[in-house]
């Protein structure tokens, strides 16, 4: 599978991220950011980032930080395979430089996948509140 971030890849239409927001099968919070995830059937991941002026005050950050959330997800796209993720940026991302950001997109990539097989095992969802 290609390793490029092209238009297939990308949540596009504001319809695309509204199937997300509305009816996500999968999350992951971190400190600073929260990741919806949805199935797709289309067996690739697509991705979708919200950062916005109100939570990244600075366009170079928030440039910045798409640049590092797009790069990361190359590099975990094999496994986020079949989801549409929405990335929601919350105050404070900023402050995060470039390896931290790289350590937590990591750490939330694996657990969003460890829910999905999961809750597609049929495991309790109600457990799910530890992480």
């Amino acid at each position: 599978m290609s390793r490029g971030f092209g238009r297939e890849k990308r949540l596009l239409r504001p319809g695309q991220f509204k199937a997300v927001f509305d009816s996500p099968t999968g999350k992951a919070t971190g400190r600073n950011v929260l990741l919806l995830a949805r199935d797709n059937d289309l067996g690739l991941a697509r991705l979708g980032l919200v950062i916005g002026k109100k939570s990244v005050k600075l366009s170079v950050e928030r440039n910045r930080i798409k640049r590092q959330i797009r790069e990361s997800f190359r590099s975990h796209q094999d496994e986020l395979c079949g989801l549409d993720i929405v990335i929601v940026a919350r105050k404070g991302l900023a402050e995060l430089d470039n390896p931290e950001l790289a350590r937590q997109f990591a750490k939330l990539w694996r657990r969003l996948v460890g829910k999905q097989s999961r809750t597609a095992d049929g495991a309790g969802t109600a457990n799910d509140s530890h992480a």
